[in-house]
């Protein structure tokens, strides 16, 4: 099990792993600074304080579209080398080029897990570990099954599986995440459609179309 600590402050971060109680988490997932934009050196400098500072491994997570700067490859692969216990990436870039190169040059026991359900297939056939999924929430069978098969060397029957999936994909996400995977989950009865503000519940139109 992982827990979700990060921040765009650094000593509240770090605060936050020395009284938090970890004891039943494997490791935690800590986003790159958002807002604030900080340079790679400063990307690098938060999570170097921060790996100095965990006592449970560590999992970056890289999601330009939210945070408004991206952790390009060097600075992934510096932290990859440089600190034993950042063992993993979640990768949500969706630019290919760059996941390729974590790959190549990564430490072998670091895991490129894909953050972004477009490109999930092209990470783990090229070498990538997993999938931390949106849509797999809502069709875990179809969307594991399609992961395995791009592991195992079965692209082209992945690939279909991909392209079945991808019309929902890009719903899911029309209105912006949770709200769509929200009206997934409600009509497989998991969960009802409503989302806290400043967020807004998927309009009628989006909910008709998933349920279509």
């Amino acid at each position: 099990m992982v827990l979700g600590i990060g921040g765009n402050n650094t000593a509240a971060v770090i605060e936050e792993l020395r009284v938090r109680d970890l004891s039943e988490f494997d490791a935690i997932l800590s986003v790159s600074p958002y807002y604030n934009k900080p340079t790679q050196e400063g990307i690098y400098q938060h999570f170097k304080a921060i790996a100095k500072a965990s006592p449970k491994p560590i999992i970056l997570y890289n999601v330009p579209s939210r945070t408004g700067s991206n952790m390009l490859s060097k600075t992934t692969l510096r932290l990859a080398h440089d600190f034993p216990n950042i063992v993993a990436i979640k990768e949500a870039c969706t630019d290919m080029v760059q996941i390729d190169h974590v790959l190549k040059d990564k430490p072998a026991d670091f895991l490129v897990i894909s953050g972004d359900d477009f490109t999930a297939l092209p990470t783990v056939v090229a070498g990538g570990a997993g999938v931390i999924s949106v849509l797999g929430q809502g069709l875990p069978s179809a969307f594991s099954s399609m992961v395995h098969l791009g592991r195992h060397g079965n692209s082209e029957r992945a690939y279909e599986i991909h392209h079945e999936l991808l019309p929902l994909m890009k719903l899911t996400f029309e209105e912006g995440n949770p709200a769509g995977i929200k009206t997934v989950l409600n009509y497989i009865r998991c969960s009802a459609v409503k989302v806290r503000l400043p967020l807004d519940n998927a309009t009628n139109e989006l909910q008709n179309k998933i349920s279509g």
